[in-house]
């Protein structure tokens, strides 16, 4: 789109990640007039594979078989470039000073894979690709939300007034624009965020011994620690890490060379994968997860990180926000089927019920699994090990966690 939007849309986006893109991308068959906004210039198109570990994305997501089939449907997922996706097949989780050791396995949940390791950036790309080839949809970057009025007696429709100076009537203004969501300060929906006291640190590796599509993760005395496999630019000789580590651990991290950095690491991992060989810069953010009082207002929507942030440990933020993407264009579709309008209470209720106890559950435990690993007491580490042997024996509890994780319940 050039120049600043203006008029009336069944639904306005603010915010084109990989939420807000694959909200539109999914629900654009519909027929329903669309603009999707976003803050920031529009994003690079898809960049070639990378042939160093400096060229690879910091930003990662994990993406479980339920998010797949979610780009898949939105016609994102068919234009990743072939060896940009990373499968992993088996996952392999233990504690730094502990027994308990737990370990998962794609053909005992009847799946090719576990997940996929994808950079963010070419997910984004896969999606504004499609939505360039998509009449109903309209793309506005470089667009910030000023105000926003939501309707009331005399008014159906929701106005933004953006800092252009346009402005834009919508039957439903949807939230995806992340953790500091504009949408969701300007409708007085409070977030209450938990400050864990904890950095996470970002960077590609190249290592000695291949991952063997393998996702590792240790719990270290500090945070824990994931080495997630990729297939470029090295074969199985790459990973991307997400190093959760106490304010003073990730400074103390971040201040050190590369060279100093790659062995700190390889301690750190217990040297499952040999050798840390190569370190790209690394990248830190800290650690505040947050949950929404509400997911709607009148006439509004919010998904993903607008509605929740978890904390990384279990990597299953962006794959939240995907089932958020979903629910939600279920209930639009219904609703449309049914004659009832986009904003109607009951429509945006359900959605609500439908996601925000189960998010609501999955911060709640990912914060319980924080702690319980944080705790050093001898005698809670002696049960967490007896627990997670436990659960390793259990083949239906492990199938039931396995599932839970993949999406498929």
């Amino acid at each position: 789109m050039n120049g600043p939007p203006g008029g009336k849309y069944d639904v306005v986006i603010v915010g084109a990640g990989i939420a807000g893109g694959a909200f539109a991308a999914l629900l654009a068959p519909s027929g329903l007039r669309i603009l999707l906004l976003d803050a920031t210039t529009r994003p690079p198109r898809m960049p070639p594979l990378a042939a160093t570990i400096h060229e690879v994305g910091l930003r990662v997501s994990a993406l479980n078989p339920a998010s797949v089939r979610l780009l898949a449907q939105a016609g994102a997922w068919q234009r990743l470039p072939t060896g940009s996706a990373s499968p992993y097949e088996y996952m392999r989780v233990w504690e730094e000073d502990g027994t308990g050791r737990i370990a998962f396995d794609a053909a005992a949940l009847g799946e090719p894979v576990l997940g996929h390791i994808v950079e963010n950036q070419r997910i984004v790309a896969a999606l504004f690709a499609q939505l360039d080839e998509t009449k109903n949809v309209s793309v506005c970057c470089g667009e910030t939300l000023e105000r926003l009025e939501l309707p009331d007696g005399s008014v159906s429709s929701v106005r933004l007034w953006l800092a252009s100076g346009a402005c834009v009537d919508a039957d439903l203004v949807v939230g995806a624009d992340g953790a500091r969501s504009l949408v969701r300060e300007r409708c007085a929906i409070a977030a209450p965020e938990r400050d864990t006291g904890q950095r996470a640190i970002v960077a590609t590796v190249t290592t000695a011994i291949a991952h063997e599509r393998t996702a590792r993760q240790c719990f270290l005395r500090s945070g824990p620690l994931a080495l997630l496999p990729l297939t470029q630019p090295a074969g199985e000789g790459s990973c991307s890490i997400v190093w959760s580590a106490d304010e003073a651990v990730a400074a103390e991290l971040l201040a050190l060379d590369d060279v100093a950095f790659a062995k700190r690491l390889g301690c750190a991992s217990e040297h499952v994968l040999g050798e840390v060989v190569a370190v790209s810069r690394r990248l830190a953010f800290p650690l505040r997860p947050l949950h929404a009082t509400s997911y709607v207002a009148p006439g509004v929507a919010l998904i993903g990180d607008a509605a929740h942030v978890i904390h990384p440990l279990a990597g299953q933020g962006i794959n939240l926000g995907l089932a958020d993407v979903r629910v939600l264009v279920e209930e639009l579709i219904g609703a449309r089927a049914r004659g009832l309008a986009l904003a109607d209470g009951g429509v945006l209720a359900r959605y609500q019920r439908r996601r925000r106890g189960d998010n609501a559950l999955m911060l709640e435990a990912m914060e319980v699994l924080r702690r319980l690993y944080a705790d050093r007491r001898p005698a809670v580490r002696l049960l967490r090990s007896l627990g997670v042997a436990a659960v390793d024996a259990a083949a239906p509890l492990k199938r039931l966690l396995m599932r839970r994780a993949a999406g498929l319940d």
